[in-house]
């Protein structure tokens, strides 16, 4: 039996369309024509598969403002935020078009004759998307996928689809083949766990909660099939008594609050030390009640609702009534998932110090010296991102160092960019996405040892 889903604008709590899901037979089918497709795609020449993904940037490049709007409708982000995100596909798409002509193997020196290595692509690489960020997250695994020579079946979030469902329409326009690369919309327990269970899946590449992606390391263990799981965090963002202070308070907000908190980047704990801590505090209030909260539509809006009225439900609940709130941001009132963004100072057991919120909601701690910061900034099982506020330098590298995070930025709250390596430590996930070395993550090395035998 078909089943379909309401996807809901989170601004007005309207249904925008209904999608049909996918079942586990519509998943077997896609991956039966995939292996036909990526057969295909692999022995096309390096030059052809990059022309044809040059192609499908500039298809992208085409239709920005359409895929913007479309995910202002279907996932509440604001107009700015969601055309940089249809153009950050579009820039993927390019940086990745470079790599079939540049994924060289190797010729190693060995004696008795001559040894190469391969880069084989995989086959068929299955991608679970989340529903924060839509499109970008869903071309950091295809685009690297697609150029090592694979075949990709992306299965979008529930909520969110649409961008995604567009983008592989756009992908057959630009000309890729029709079964090269398939977005399959449905449940994760339906198409995700087809996915994790098929044999000729060969990888997964999963973005979302940690308690699901221990699922899906589990459940791929089984094939002993390859993953990349990119998954929570609680990222510090540090500010030691020698930075610009005005300057990282007024940025602090946008470090937090970006896409309503829903970011697995976020900076959801601000560390300040314990003398400059008053003054800090001071400088975050305007900066907090600043932040432009309204329709996502508007050129001026810099936060939007939060995704769905369970996620709400799920954020207000670390703020009840008797919350230590220092200070809140405006929000509309009527409909939509609205959240103004909050700041809390709570004790540093509490658990919206521990707990990934997922929603604009910050708490603010103090610390003594930088054993103390270093400490606090690790006490958590994650490790993805962070901020590090200093005008020393040797300070500043030392705390890189001591922090267990897979990217970290100081002074600003810089954490992604597709021409370089993103992932996380500790339980923040598994593998690393974007960069130059990301193709290679898609492939199988294979060494080939060439006898040559001895003239006379």
């Amino acid at each position: 039996m078909t089943q379909i889903c309401d996807v809901i604008n989170p601004a007005t709590e309207e249904v925008v369309q209904t999608v049909e899901h996918v079942d586990e037979a519509g998943v077997d089918d896609a991956v039966d024509r995939a292996r036909v497709a990526q057969r295909a795609w692999a022995k096309l020449a390096p030059a052809e598969r990059a022309a044809a993904l040059r192609a499908f940037a500039a298809t992208v490049d085409d239709h920005v403002e359409e895929l913007a709007q479309l995910e202002v409708t279907n996932s509440g982000h604001p107009i700015g935020n969601a055309r940089w995100e249809a153009g950050h596909v579009r820039d993927v798409l390019q940086f990745y078009s470079a790599s079939p002509e540049r994924m060289s193997g190797k010729q190693i020196p060995v004696a008795g004759g001559v040894d190469v290595t391969f880069n084989e692509p995989l086959g068929v690489v299955g991608v679970i998307t989340p529903w924060n960020f839509p499109m970008t997250i869903a071309s950091w695994g295809f685009a690297p996928a697609l150029a090592a020579g694979n075949a990709v079946l992306v299965k979008p979030a529930e909520w969110t689809p649409l961008t995604t469902m567009r983008l592989g329409e756009l992908a057959v326009e630009a000309g890729l083949p029709a079964d090269l690369f398939q977005v399959l919309p449905g449940r994760g327990s339906v198409v995700g766990e087809r996915f994790v269970s098929h044999p000729d899946v060969r990888k997964i590449v999963f973005t979302g909660s940690t308690e699901v992606g221990t699922r899906v390391m589990a459940g791929a263990a089984r094939q002993v099939k390859r993953v990349t799981l990119e998954l929570g965090g609680k990222s510090a963002n540090i500010v030691f008594d020698d930075c610009d202070l005005e300057r990282a308070a007024a940025t602090a907000p946008y470090g937090v609050f970006d896409n309503s908190g829903q970011d697995c980047c976020a900076r959801s704990r601000i560390l300040v030390q314990r003398s400059v801590f008053d003054r800090f505090m001071e400088l975050l209030e305007p900066a907090v009640k600043g932040v432009v909260v309204g329709d996502p539509r508007a050129e001026s809006t810099e936060m939007g609702p939060l995704v769905s009225k369970k996620h709400w439900e799920s954020v207000a609940g670390y703020v009840p009534d008797d919350a230590p709130v220092a200070f809140r941001g405006d929000a509309p009132s009527g409909p939509g998932y609205w959240f103004p963004p909050t700041v809390l100072t709570p004790a540093p057991d509490d658990r919206t110090v521990t707990e990934e919120i997922f929603g604009p909601v910050v708490t603010v701690l103090p610390f003594d010296d930088e054993a103390d910061a270093i400490s606090l900034a690790n006490d958590t099982p994650y490790g993805l991102s962070g901020s590090i506020w200093t005008d020393n330098l040797s300070r500043a590298l030392r705390v890189s160092r001591a922090v267990e995070s897979g990217n970290l930025s100081v002074n600003s709250h810089s954490s992604v960019r597709y021409s370089t390596p993103f992932g996380g430590f500790k339980q923040s996930g598994l593998g690393r996405e974007l960069g130059p070395d990301a193709p290679l993550s898609f492939t199988e090395t294979k060494n080939v040892f060439i006898a040559v035998q001895e003239g006379n």
